[in-house]
């Protein structure tokens, strides 16, 4: 058994050392943060904060500071907690993981999740309390793998699709499969993969008819690149929709469809630098994403974000953001472009790096959870102040948006010196128990997050 392996036995003996989350209590709920309030630092960070950001509250380009912070990652400091709301607990999962990124979990309750430093699919079986935890390595050899979707969606899937950046490949799959049979099947081969966003999303339709995958931006705002004349971006925008991307960003800031044999490729939205997480809202065949948005115009601009993906829809990159606010990197070059971007429909802080989208559909916590999502904020580089390192919930009503999001787990960030970080959430999944599983990989761990159990 591999060092991973192992270490992902110990947690069993650790299980006394699960982490109590500190209990806020109900009465002390506040309103929404709004205007410069909302978008603050980690330092207003709590479970139950709540933040409103609207287009108007957006400050010019430039204003502020430009500046990086790049956050170390150190060792989980002894007696360190995470916080969740009052009536939740939280407790390590799994550790000693390598890079894990996105987790799924099998209709039998297996857990998958992709280890993209490792360059593997691991695999944790479903267990009983009490029990100790196991894992084998699905399969290995893959370049930076991150999404993972089971086909067909439903109870019975027979197959187990993995992205790297550049492919998407299949493995035949039946419930209980800890190791794959062989190499798999290529399934798309031609990704663009050339430097830059490298995670590839995966996300099937449910009638099963449309695989989806999110490919991310070469550059961050595609400078320097030689411009199409407008007869080719005639030609682009037949053949791949509104805002099309040109030259080295040719089928990339966009979602992607194809057919599940990997044929009949389509572009199914443009302008969306980086959208490293896809879900689909309870019910529905509505198409979510969250997006890291672009760098180098100011700690608080622009914000990331969370929106529906309508098909054929133009979310503005590189040319514009958050609407019609025009990059002063490409002022004056599409201004036919102007009053056709989409605006996004739940603003996250800027420079957050919301990574995992989950729409919560389990029977553990409270009713008030079932349709809203979470979303897994990895952390900011590119701003004088620190903001992510959490996990918030995204609020709707009546299955719409409000536009307002929440803190639901802090405590990442090391109070005493908020250079340090000991750990970077990337993406959650809903457990068979109605418990919300949560990776990060500033230390390789798993956190289970529940309600109303010790």
């Amino acid at each position: 058994m591999d060092r991973a392996a192992l270490r992902v036995l110990a947690v069993a003996a650790s299980a006394a050392l699960s982490l109590a989350a500190v209990r806020l209590s109900s009465a002390d709920s506040r309103s929404a943060l709004e205007g410069a309030a909302a978008l603050g630092d980690w330092r207003s960070d709590a479970p139950g904060v709540g933040r409103r950001i609207s287009p108007t509250d957006l400050p010019a380009p430039y204003a502020g500071e430009l500046a990086a912070s790049r956050s170390q990652v150190v060792g989980r400091p002894e007696g360190a907690s995470l916080k969740a709301p009052d009536g939740f607990s939280v407790e390590l999962f799994a550790s000693g993981l390598n890079g894990p990124r996105v987790i799924r979990v099998a209709p039998n309750g297996d857990v998958f999740v992709t280890e993209s430093h490792g360059g593997q699919v691991r695999v944790l079986p479903a267990r009983r309390s009490g029990e100790a935890p196991q894992s084998e390595v699905f399969v290995s050899g893959l370049e930076r793998p991150y999404g993972l979707a089971f086909y067909p969606p439903g109870p019975d899937p027979r197959w187990l699709y993995v992205s790297t950046s550049s492919q998407v490949r299949r493995y035949p799959y039946q419930a209980g499969q800890l190791k794959a049979g062989g190499e798999g099947e290529i399934v798309i081969n031609d990704l663009p993969a050339d430097a830059g966003h490298w995670t590839r999303d995966l996300l099937f339709s449910r009638d099963g008819k449309t695989l989806y995958v999110a490919v991310g931006s070469k550059s961050n705002v595609a400078e320097g690149h030689v411009r199409p004349s407008p007869e080719e971006v005639a030609v682009l925008e037949k053949a791949d929709g509104l805002g099309a991307g040109f030259g080295p960003e040719h089928h990339r800031a966009d979602v992607l469809a194809f057919d599940p044999d990997g044929g009949h490729r389509r572009v199914f939205a443009t302008g969306l630098r980086n959208c490293a997480g896809l879900g689909l809202r309870p019910g529905t065949e509505e198409l979510w994403c969250v997006v890291n948005e672009r760098d180098m115009l100011g700690d608080n601009l622009p914000p990331d974000y969370a929106t529906r993906v309508k098909p054929g829809g133009f979310y503005g990159w590189p040319w514009y953001y958050i609407g019609a606010h025009e990059d002063p990197r490409h002022a004056g070059e599409r201004p036919d472009l102007a009053d056709k971007v989409i605006t996004p429909d739940i603003l996250i802080q800027a420079h957050s790096a919301p990574l995992g989208l989950t729409f919560y559909e389990g029977a553990q916590f409270p009713a008030g959870f079932n349709g809203d999502a979470f979303v897994t904020l990895h952390g900011s580089w590119n701003r004088s102040k620190r903001t992510g390192y959490k996990v918030v919930r995204l609020r709707f009503k009546e299955g719409a948006p409000t536009g307002e999001y929440e803190d639901f787990l802090t405590g990442f960030v090391l109070a005493e010196d908020d250079s340090k970080v000991w750990g970077r959430p990337v993406d959650s999944a809903v457990a068979p128990d109605g418990s919300l599983l949560v990776t990060e990989d500033g230390n390789g761990a798993i956190w289970r997050v529940s309600y109303g159990q010790k």
